[in-house]
Protein backbone atom coordinates (compact mmCIF):
# COMPACT_ATOMS: atom_id res chain seq x y z
CA UNK A 1 0.00 0.00 0.00
CA UNK A 2 1.81 3.39 -1.18
CA UNK A 3 0.76 6.43 0.20
CA UNK A 4 1.71 9.92 -0.96
CA UNK A 5 1.92 13.09 0.94
CA UNK A 6 4.22 16.40 1.13
CA UNK A 7 5.56 16.80 4.78
CA UNK A 8 8.99 19.03 5.24
CA UNK A 9 8.85 20.49 2.10
CA UNK A 10 10.68 24.16 2.05
CA UNK A 11 9.22 25.30 -1.17
CA UNK A 12 6.79 24.18 -3.96
CA UNK A 13 7.09 26.20 -7.27
CA UNK A 14 3.45 26.40 -9.20
CA UNK A 15 2.39 27.50 -12.61
CA UNK A 16 -0.43 29.28 -12.97
CA UNK A 17 -2.07 29.73 -16.53
CA UNK A 18 -3.87 33.32 -17.31
CA UNK A 19 -5.65 33.10 -20.68
CA UNK A 20 -5.73 36.65 -22.27
CA UNK A 21 -8.03 37.18 -25.38
CA UNK A 22 -5.53 38.59 -28.52
CA UNK A 23 -7.32 41.41 -30.74
CA UNK A 24 -5.01 41.07 -33.67
CA UNK A 25 -5.08 43.25 -36.95
CA UNK A 26 -5.95 41.16 -40.14
CA UNK A 27 -2.28 41.17 -40.92
CA UNK A 28 -1.56 39.62 -37.74
CA UNK A 29 -4.43 36.86 -38.46
CA UNK A 30 -2.55 35.91 -41.47
CA UNK A 31 0.66 35.77 -39.99
CA UNK A 32 -0.64 33.32 -36.62
CA UNK A 33 -2.63 31.20 -38.84
CA UNK A 34 0.22 30.56 -41.10
CA UNK A 35 2.49 29.89 -37.98
CA UNK A 36 0.10 27.79 -36.13
CA UNK A 37 0.12 25.39 -39.41
CA UNK A 38 3.72 25.46 -39.80
CA UNK A 39 4.10 24.17 -35.99
CA UNK A 40 1.91 21.65 -36.55
CA UNK A 41 3.11 20.40 -39.43
CA UNK A 42 6.81 20.57 -38.74
CA UNK A 43 5.68 17.86 -35.29
CA UNK A 44 3.73 15.75 -37.78
CA UNK A 45 6.76 15.22 -40.22
CA UNK A 46 8.63 14.69 -37.14
CA UNK A 47 6.42 12.31 -35.63
CA UNK A 48 6.55 10.55 -39.18
CA UNK A 49 10.02 10.55 -39.37
CA UNK A 50 11.67 10.11 -36.57
CA UNK A 51 11.38 6.00 -34.87
CA UNK A 52 8.16 5.95 -32.09
CA UNK A 53 10.30 4.67 -29.41
CA UNK A 54 12.91 8.06 -29.47
CA UNK A 55 11.19 10.27 -26.87
CA UNK A 56 13.80 12.61 -25.98
CA UNK A 57 13.37 16.07 -27.15
CA UNK A 58 17.20 16.68 -27.40
CA UNK A 59 17.52 13.29 -29.78
CA UNK A 60 14.67 14.40 -32.21
CA UNK A 61 16.24 17.74 -31.82
CA UNK A 62 19.52 16.71 -33.16
CA UNK A 63 18.24 14.50 -36.02
CA UNK A 64 15.43 16.77 -37.33
CA UNK A 65 15.98 20.18 -36.61
CA UNK A 66 17.50 21.52 -39.98
CA UNK A 67 14.94 19.94 -41.41
CA UNK A 68 12.14 21.35 -40.00
CA UNK A 69 14.23 24.84 -40.22
CA UNK A 70 14.50 24.31 -43.70
CA UNK A 71 10.94 23.06 -44.72
CA UNK A 72 8.27 24.93 -42.60
CA UNK A 73 10.22 28.12 -42.18
CA UNK A 74 10.13 27.90 -37.98
CA UNK A 75 12.88 30.38 -36.25
CA UNK A 76 15.28 28.64 -34.31
CA UNK A 77 13.11 28.41 -30.94
CA UNK A 78 10.07 27.98 -32.11
CA UNK A 79 11.66 24.56 -34.15
CA UNK A 80 13.07 23.77 -30.61
CA UNK A 81 9.48 24.13 -29.41
CA UNK A 82 8.21 21.53 -31.75
CA UNK A 83 10.45 19.23 -30.99
CA UNK A 84 9.88 19.46 -27.24
CA UNK A 85 5.83 19.05 -28.15
CA UNK A 86 6.24 15.29 -29.98
CA UNK A 87 8.76 14.37 -27.03
CA UNK A 88 6.67 15.14 -24.75
CA UNK A 89 3.63 14.04 -26.50
CA UNK A 90 4.98 10.59 -26.92
CA UNK A 91 5.89 10.75 -23.30
CA UNK A 92 2.76 10.86 -22.29
CA UNK A 93 1.26 8.42 -24.87
CA UNK A 94 3.89 5.86 -24.17
CA UNK A 95 2.04 6.06 -20.23
CA UNK A 96 -1.00 5.52 -21.07
CA UNK A 97 -0.12 2.88 -24.35
CA UNK A 98 -1.55 4.95 -27.09
CA UNK A 99 -0.26 6.30 -30.16
CA UNK A 100 0.38 9.66 -30.53
CA UNK A 101 -2.68 11.69 -32.10
CA UNK A 102 -1.87 13.79 -34.95
CA UNK A 103 -1.33 17.50 -34.14
CA UNK A 104 -3.75 19.95 -35.52
CA UNK A 105 -2.73 23.67 -36.05
CA UNK A 106 -4.44 25.25 -33.20
CA UNK A 107 -1.20 25.97 -30.51
CA UNK A 108 2.34 26.64 -30.79
CA UNK A 109 4.69 26.85 -27.58
CA UNK A 110 6.62 30.39 -26.89
CA UNK A 111 9.71 30.36 -24.16
CA UNK A 112 11.31 34.07 -22.87
CA UNK A 113 13.27 34.20 -26.76
CA UNK A 114 10.19 34.26 -28.75
CA UNK A 115 7.52 35.79 -26.53
CA UNK A 116 7.42 39.05 -24.24
CA UNK A 117 4.50 40.60 -22.47
CA UNK A 118 4.46 44.35 -22.22
CA UNK A 119 2.70 46.14 -19.93
CA UNK A 120 3.30 49.34 -21.50
CA UNK A 121 1.36 49.27 -24.22
CA UNK A 122 -0.94 46.30 -23.32
CA UNK A 123 0.73 43.78 -25.95
CA UNK A 124 2.64 40.57 -26.47
CA UNK A 125 5.76 40.03 -28.40
CA UNK A 126 5.68 37.31 -30.62
CA UNK A 127 7.99 35.77 -33.15
CA UNK A 128 5.67 34.73 -36.29
CA UNK A 129 7.04 33.18 -39.70
CA UNK A 130 6.75 36.86 -40.67
CA UNK A 131 9.10 38.31 -38.03
CA UNK A 132 8.34 39.91 -34.40
CA UNK A 133 4.81 41.11 -33.98
CA UNK A 134 3.15 43.06 -31.42
CA UNK A 135 -0.38 42.05 -30.73
CA UNK A 136 -3.05 43.90 -28.86
CA UNK A 137 -4.22 42.36 -25.56
CA UNK A 138 -8.15 42.56 -24.28
CA UNK A 139 -7.70 41.86 -20.68
CA UNK A 140 -10.25 41.67 -17.99
CA UNK A 141 -9.82 42.60 -14.69
CA UNK A 142 -8.59 38.86 -13.67
CA UNK A 143 -6.08 38.78 -16.24
CA UNK A 144 -4.93 42.51 -15.79
CA UNK A 145 -4.55 42.00 -11.86
CA UNK A 146 -2.52 38.75 -12.22
CA UNK A 147 -0.04 40.34 -14.85
CA UNK A 148 0.43 43.09 -13.02
CA UNK A 149 4.44 43.64 -12.45
CA UNK A 150 5.26 40.16 -14.09
CA UNK A 151 7.62 39.41 -16.33
CA UNK A 152 6.40 36.01 -17.71
CA UNK A 153 8.94 33.88 -19.79
CA UNK A 154 6.57 30.91 -21.43
CA UNK A 155 3.41 30.92 -23.16
CA UNK A 156 0.90 29.43 -25.62
CA UNK A 157 -0.72 30.51 -28.68
CA UNK A 158 -4.02 29.13 -28.68
CA UNK A 159 -6.81 29.23 -31.26
CA UNK A 160 -9.84 28.07 -29.54
CA UNK A 161 -13.29 26.46 -30.83
CA UNK A 162 -14.80 29.73 -31.29
CA UNK A 163 -12.00 30.81 -33.89
CA UNK A 164 -10.13 33.30 -31.99
CA UNK A 165 -6.98 33.67 -31.02
CA UNK A 166 -5.65 33.79 -27.28
CA UNK A 167 -2.19 33.61 -25.37
CA UNK A 168 -1.97 31.39 -22.60
CA UNK A 169 0.52 32.94 -20.76
CA UNK A 170 2.17 30.87 -17.63
CA UNK A 171 2.85 32.56 -14.23
CA UNK A 172 5.68 30.48 -11.90
CA UNK A 173 5.54 31.47 -8.39
CA UNK A 174 7.25 30.06 -5.53
CA UNK A 175 4.14 28.55 -3.08
CA UNK A 176 3.71 29.20 0.57
CA UNK A 177 5.70 27.06 3.57
CA UNK A 178 3.21 24.11 4.62
CA UNK A 179 1.29 24.98 7.03
CA UNK A 180 2.13 23.21 10.92
CA UNK A 181 -1.26 21.21 10.49
CA UNK A 182 -2.67 19.41 13.64
CA UNK A 183 -4.93 16.85 12.26
CA UNK A 184 -6.23 15.49 8.82
CA UNK A 185 -9.73 16.41 7.09
CA UNK A 186 -10.74 12.88 5.12
CA UNK A 187 -12.91 13.99 2.17
CA UNK A 188 -15.04 11.20 0.12
CA UNK A 189 -15.23 11.47 -3.59
CA UNK A 190 -18.11 10.47 -4.84
CA UNK A 191 -20.99 11.09 -7.37
CA UNK A 192 -24.21 10.75 -5.13
CA UNK A 193 -22.48 13.33 -3.31
CA UNK A 194 -19.26 15.26 -4.98
CA UNK A 195 -17.56 15.40 -2.38
CA UNK A 196 -18.31 14.50 1.43
CA UNK A 197 -16.04 15.52 4.44
CA UNK A 198 -15.17 13.68 7.62
CA UNK A 199 -16.42 16.74 9.35
CA UNK A 200 -19.96 16.54 7.75
CA UNK A 201 -20.03 18.88 5.20
CA UNK A 202 -21.55 17.59 1.87
CA UNK A 203 -22.01 18.55 -1.75
CA UNK A 204 -24.85 16.55 -4.18
CA UNK A 205 -24.23 15.44 -7.55
CA UNK A 206 -28.26 15.64 -8.08
CA UNK A 207 -27.35 19.47 -9.39
CA UNK A 208 -24.40 18.30 -11.78
CA UNK A 209 -26.85 15.08 -13.02
CA UNK A 210 -29.75 17.37 -13.32
CA UNK A 211 -27.70 19.22 -15.95
CA UNK A 212 -25.89 17.02 -17.53
CA UNK A 213 -29.30 14.84 -18.54
CA UNK A 214 -30.79 18.12 -19.50
CA UNK A 215 -27.65 18.92 -21.91
CA UNK A 216 -27.66 14.81 -23.52
CA UNK A 217 -32.08 15.72 -24.39
CA UNK A 218 -30.88 18.82 -25.91
CA UNK A 219 -27.99 17.37 -27.61
CA UNK A 220 -29.89 14.18 -29.16
CA UNK A 221 -32.92 16.44 -30.43
CA UNK A 222 -30.54 18.63 -32.28
CA UNK A 223 -28.58 16.18 -33.67
CA UNK A 224 -31.90 14.37 -34.82
CA UNK A 225 -32.60 17.33 -36.99
CA UNK A 226 -29.77 17.84 -38.82
CA UNK A 227 -30.59 21.25 -39.63
CA UNK A 228 -27.98 24.24 -40.19
CA UNK A 229 -29.88 26.04 -37.50
CA UNK A 230 -29.42 22.99 -35.48
CA UNK A 231 -25.81 22.78 -35.99
CA UNK A 232 -25.45 26.39 -35.18
CA UNK A 233 -27.09 25.54 -31.87
CA UNK A 234 -25.25 22.85 -31.28
CA UNK A 235 -22.05 24.90 -31.55
CA UNK A 236 -23.28 27.43 -29.19
CA UNK A 237 -24.06 24.77 -26.63
CA UNK A 238 -20.63 23.06 -26.93
CA UNK A 239 -19.12 23.20 -23.72
CA UNK A 240 -21.19 24.84 -21.77
CA UNK A 241 -21.53 21.61 -19.75
CA UNK A 242 -17.97 21.55 -19.01
CA UNK A 243 -17.74 25.02 -18.22
CA UNK A 244 -20.45 24.07 -15.60
CA UNK A 245 -18.83 21.52 -14.04
CA UNK A 246 -15.29 23.21 -13.84
CA UNK A 247 -17.27 26.28 -12.16
CA UNK A 248 -18.78 23.59 -9.25
CA UNK A 249 -15.34 22.14 -8.70
CA UNK A 250 -13.67 25.26 -7.98
CA UNK A 251 -16.30 25.79 -5.68
CA UNK A 252 -16.10 22.88 -3.79
CA UNK A 253 -11.96 22.57 -4.02
CA UNK A 254 -12.36 26.42 -2.70
CA UNK A 255 -14.56 25.57 0.33
CA UNK A 256 -12.42 22.43 1.15
CA UNK A 257 -9.65 24.51 1.53
CA UNK A 258 -11.08 27.42 3.72
CA UNK A 259 -12.48 24.92 6.02
CA UNK A 260 -8.92 23.23 6.09
CA UNK A 261 -7.43 26.43 6.82
CA UNK A 262 -9.40 27.17 9.04
CA UNK A 263 -9.03 23.74 11.39
CA UNK A 264 -4.63 23.90 10.54
CA UNK A 265 -5.66 20.85 8.77
CA UNK A 266 -4.52 18.16 5.77
CA UNK A 267 -6.59 17.30 3.38
CA UNK A 268 -6.79 13.51 2.48
CA UNK A 269 -8.14 12.40 -0.85
CA UNK A 270 -8.73 8.49 -2.16
CA UNK A 271 -6.69 8.00 -5.31
CA UNK A 272 -9.34 7.00 -8.19
CA UNK A 273 -7.05 6.54 -11.03
CA UNK A 274 -8.32 3.71 -13.38
CA UNK A 275 -11.77 3.52 -11.37
CA UNK A 276 -13.76 4.25 -14.72
CA UNK A 277 -11.93 1.08 -16.56
CA UNK A 278 -13.00 -1.32 -13.43
CA UNK A 279 -16.65 0.61 -13.64
CA UNK A 280 -17.15 0.11 -17.16
CA UNK A 281 -16.66 -4.10 -16.81
CA UNK A 282 -19.63 -4.00 -14.68
CA UNK A 283 -23.54 -4.39 -16.56
CA UNK A 284 -25.17 -1.00 -16.24
CA UNK A 285 -27.84 0.88 -18.90
CA UNK A 286 -26.69 3.81 -20.69
CA UNK A 287 -27.35 6.40 -18.47
CA UNK A 288 -25.33 5.15 -15.53
CA UNK A 289 -22.34 4.65 -18.15
CA UNK A 290 -22.54 7.99 -19.19
CA UNK A 291 -23.14 9.76 -15.87
CA UNK A 292 -19.67 7.69 -15.01
CA UNK A 293 -17.91 8.49 -17.52
CA UNK A 294 -18.19 12.32 -17.14
CA UNK A 295 -17.34 12.41 -13.68
CA UNK A 296 -14.78 14.61 -13.16
CA UNK A 297 -13.08 13.05 -9.93
CA UNK A 298 -9.44 14.07 -11.48
CA UNK A 299 -10.51 17.57 -12.14
CA UNK A 300 -11.51 18.02 -8.67
CA UNK A 301 -8.58 16.23 -7.33
CA UNK A 302 -6.29 18.37 -8.99
CA UNK A 303 -7.72 21.82 -8.22
CA UNK A 304 -7.53 20.51 -4.34
CA UNK A 305 -3.72 20.14 -5.16
CA UNK A 306 -3.02 23.39 -6.80
CA UNK A 307 -5.37 25.46 -3.95
CA UNK A 308 -3.69 23.04 -1.60
CA UNK A 309 0.10 24.08 -2.55
CA UNK A 310 -0.91 27.82 -3.16
CA UNK A 311 -2.46 28.32 0.06
CA UNK A 312 0.15 25.51 2.34
CA UNK A 313 -2.01 23.01 2.75
CA UNK A 314 -0.53 19.57 2.15
CA UNK A 315 -2.59 17.27 0.28
CA UNK A 316 -2.43 13.78 1.49
CA UNK A 317 -3.41 11.05 -1.31
CA UNK A 318 -4.04 7.45 -0.52
CA UNK A 319 -5.32 3.95 -1.80
CA UNK A 320 -8.81 3.75 -1.46
CA UNK A 321 -8.88 -0.35 -0.58
CA UNK A 322 -11.41 -0.95 1.94
CA UNK A 323 -12.56 2.94 2.61
CA UNK A 324 -15.82 2.46 2.00
CA UNK A 325 -16.23 -1.00 4.03
CA UNK A 326 -14.82 -0.06 7.21
CA UNK A 327 -16.78 1.50 9.91
CA UNK A 328 -14.33 4.38 10.87
CA UNK A 329 -14.90 3.48 15.27
CA UNK A 330 -14.27 -0.05 15.05
CA UNK A 331 -12.18 -0.48 11.92
CA UNK A 332 -13.97 -3.58 11.14
CA UNK A 333 -15.66 -4.56 8.01
CA UNK A 334 -19.31 -3.67 7.35
CA UNK A 335 -21.93 -3.43 4.87
CA UNK A 336 -22.40 -0.83 2.58
CA UNK A 337 -25.70 -0.62 0.54
CA UNK A 338 -25.66 2.83 -1.40
CA UNK A 339 -25.81 6.02 0.73
CA UNK A 340 -26.12 3.41 4.41
CA UNK A 341 -23.49 1.79 5.48
CA UNK A 342 -24.04 -0.51 8.49
CA UNK A 343 -21.88 -1.96 11.43
CA UNK A 344 -23.20 -5.46 12.89
CA UNK A 345 -20.32 -5.06 15.19
CA UNK A 346 -21.38 -2.15 17.36
CA UNK A 347 -24.91 -2.17 15.64
CA UNK A 348 -24.77 1.19 14.35
CA UNK A 349 -26.12 2.77 10.77
CA UNK A 350 -23.64 5.48 9.22
CA UNK A 351 -23.91 7.63 6.61
CA UNK A 352 -21.90 5.73 4.07
CA UNK A 353 -19.79 8.86 2.68
CA UNK A 354 -19.38 10.15 5.88
CA UNK A 355 -18.19 6.91 7.53
CA UNK A 356 -15.58 6.47 4.48
CA UNK A 357 -14.50 10.30 4.76
CA UNK A 358 -13.51 9.56 8.17
CA UNK A 359 -11.52 6.33 7.03
CA UNK A 360 -10.11 8.50 4.59
CA UNK A 361 -8.90 10.80 7.54
CA UNK A 362 -7.74 8.12 10.10
CA UNK A 363 -5.63 6.07 7.08
CA UNK A 364 -3.82 10.21 5.98
CA UNK A 365 -3.61 10.85 9.80
CA UNK A 366 -1.63 7.48 10.13
CA UNK A 367 0.92 8.53 7.64
CA UNK A 368 1.32 12.04 8.37
CA UNK A 369 0.52 12.36 11.95
CA UNK A 370 1.25 9.02 13.74
CA UNK A 371 1.18 9.91 17.24
CA UNK A 372 -2.55 11.21 17.28
CA UNK A 373 -3.99 8.22 15.40
CA UNK A 374 -5.46 5.46 17.19
CA UNK A 375 -4.59 2.99 13.98
CA UNK A 376 -0.95 3.40 15.07
CA UNK A 377 0.86 1.73 17.36
CA UNK A 378 3.37 1.98 19.91
CA UNK A 379 6.90 0.74 19.84
CA UNK A 380 10.22 0.86 22.33
CA UNK A 381 13.24 -0.50 21.88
Amino acid sequence: MQYFFYDKIVSWIQTLTVVCKLDPTPEQVVGVEETLKAFANACNYLNKQISAKVTSKRTIQKLEYQNIRAFYGLSANLAVRACARVASNRKTAKASNRPVKAFVPTSANYDARIFAYRAKDNTVSLTLLGGREHIPLALGEYQAEKLEGREPTSAQLCKHRDGRYYIHIQLKDEAQNLIPYTQVLGVDLGRTDIAHTSEGMSWSGQSINKVRDQFTRVRASLQSKGTKSAKRCLKRLSGRERRFQTWVNHTISRQIMDRAKQLNAAVAIEDLTGIRKRTNTQPRNKTERRRSNSWAFYQLRQFLSYKGIKEGVPVLVQPPAYTSQTHYLCLRIGKRSGKRFFCEHCDKHEDADFNAANVIGLLGATVSLPESSFLSCLWAA
